[in-house]
């Protein structure tokens, strides 16, 4: 045990895994996961092209790796039931569920008529439903797809993100809302990625029930800055919400690119100092909240950098050059990051790590 917390992340992952597939395990692989203290997924390409999803340890070593349909963006774990999912990367279609432990065999899901994955999505507190973000293209909104965990992740309905664009959600702690990140961006299947409005763009942060898909709240971004596409976001041991953006504007400019709210307040933008804002280069592809610290962290594969900050606070406590920044997640002491290149957590591997990682355990 460090600094008090509950070291169940490695252990629950071995009690669930069982003897037969520790032992399974290449010795490598094995020495590896017995003297990590966190496990982690994430998705990734290999050398040849091919596309997969890795559970790896918090140094980087790679403990078990499997096939993936095509190229995945973010992905969600469930510590209720053990399950984690890999979604595709927008415009894809599909999503796979699996257990990071062997236990079960992989479900690939597709995406429903008229509707593509937005690359991201969370589980419900007790692991039984999967919401994930959605496109209904034909009618140029944003929804949340619900998938039921008990009968093979069956589509079972949907409700509005209400906004466009949705991109990354998360759940509350106690499960009643979901935190989507509607980053405002219009987009269609026929044109692969192309951002179709940038000229009237409308970014917005909403607080959805989980009971009835009813809006809670939404912060829609000031006027000036309706460029700032909302995309990533995290919760805070004290429920506050921490967002991150990507701006579509001149490359010249310098708005900020991460704030927070808590429930019933209004958004309050991040103020880095320049040479942070500067470093981030307009773009931040994840962010992590470490509840047990009180830390926040940034990622920017465009400006190859990696920036924590305290919550309370809001100073930069740590700045650091990452080349093709992709990933980020809570450790034991600050966070872990990956690249594009094959860097994470300490470890240069043969593979390109896509842009984020999850953690399979609370921190």
């Amino acid at each position: 045990m460090k600094n008090g917390t509950d070291p169940i992340d490695r252990r629950v992952f071995l009690k669930m895994a069982g003897a037969a597939w520790a032992a399974s395990l290449a010795p490598q692989a094995a020495f590896a996961l017995s003297r990590t203290d966190a496990v982690y997924a994430s998705a990734f390409m290999s050398p040849s092209g091919a596309y997969g999803v890795a559970v790896l340890t918090e140094e980087g070593a790679i403990i078990e790796q499997m096939p993936l349909p095509a190229r995945a963006h973010g992905m969600t774990y469930s510590p209720a039931t053990g399950r984690a999912v890999a979604f595709a990367r927008r415009p894809g279609t599909y999503a796979m569920i699996f257990a990071p432990d062997g236990s079960a065999q992989p479900v690939v899901i597709t995406a429903g008529e008229n509707r593509h994955f937005y690359g991201h999505g969370c589980f419900s507190a007790d692991g039984r439903l999967l919401y994930a973000t959605e496109n209904d293209f034909s009618g140029n909104r944003g929804v949340i797809g619900v998938y039921d965990g008990t009968d093979r992740f069956a589509r079972i309905g949907e409700f509005p993100s209400h906004g466009i664009g949705p991109h990354d959600m998360t759940l509350s702690a106690d499960g009643t809302m979901l935190v989507v990140a509607n980053g405002g961006i219009e987009t269609h299947p026929d044109f692969g990625r192309t951002k179709l409005n940038l000229d009237h763009m409308a970014p917005s942060l909403a607080l959805v029930d989980t009971a009835t898909g009813g809006l809670i709240e939404r912060h829609a971004m000031p006027d000036n800055l309706r460029r700032l596409s909302t995309r990533h976001v995290d919760i805070g041991a004290d429920g506050r919400v921490w967002f991150a953006c990507q701006y579509e504007g001149p490359r010249n400019d310098l708005p900020p690119l991460a704030g927070s709210f808590s429930l019933g307040e209004d958004i309050r933008f991040l103020e880095l100092p320049e040479r942070a804002t500067q470093a981030l280069a307009n773009y931040v592809g994840a962010i992590a909240v470490n509840r047990r610290e009180g830390l926040v962290g940034l990622t920017s594969p465009k400006g190859g950098t990696m920036v924590t900050v305290d919550a309370k606070t809001g100073l930069v406590r740590g700045q650091e050059r990452l080349v093709d920044a992709a990933g980020i997640a809570p450790a034991e002491h600050g966070f872990i990051a990956s690249s594009y290149e094959g860097a994470l957590g300490g470890t240069q591997s043969d593979v390109a790590w896509d842009q984020h990682i999850v953690r399979l355990g609370a921190l």
